[in-house]
């Protein structure tokens, strides 16, 4: 789910395009045994994947208005157009202004778990 999601409820057009991006960078960063058919053999290109990587990492943009339109992102992945560089890492939130006791272990009290799920 996108962040604008998690935090405020706001669903949008650019909450697709970060599933989207998760999805593609959940595609490639399996094994390549598993994700090229086997048919291809060595007749993939490294570059097309590092383009699908890239555009990956532009769709999973924390804030919405810094991720691409589906519009964008097909044109892209059909074209060879300059490509911005990503703002920020994917999945981080903004610091806290609350400055941390120095007596914390760097646990965090939120309570909340990650789960990784992994297909068959």
């Amino acid at each position: 789910m996108s962040p604008e999601y998690i935090v405020g409820g706001t669903f949008s057009e650019k909450s697709d395009v970060f599933n989207f991006g998760v999805l593609i960078l959940e595609i490639v960063s399996r094994k390549w045994s598993e994700i090229v058919d086997e048919a291809l053999g060595d007749l993939y290109s490294p570059l097309e994947v590092k383009k699908c990587v890239h555009i990956g990492l532009l769709c999973v943009q924390n804030r919405a208005i810094d991720r691409p339109t589906m519009t964008e992102v097909d044109l892209m992945l059909i074209s060879e157009t300059d490509r911005p560089s990503p703002k920020e890492p994917p999945y981080t939130f903004p610091a806290s202004s609350v400055k941390r006791d120095s007596k914390t272990t760097g646990c965090s009290n939120n309570y909340v778990t990650i789960t990784a799920v992994e297909g068959r």
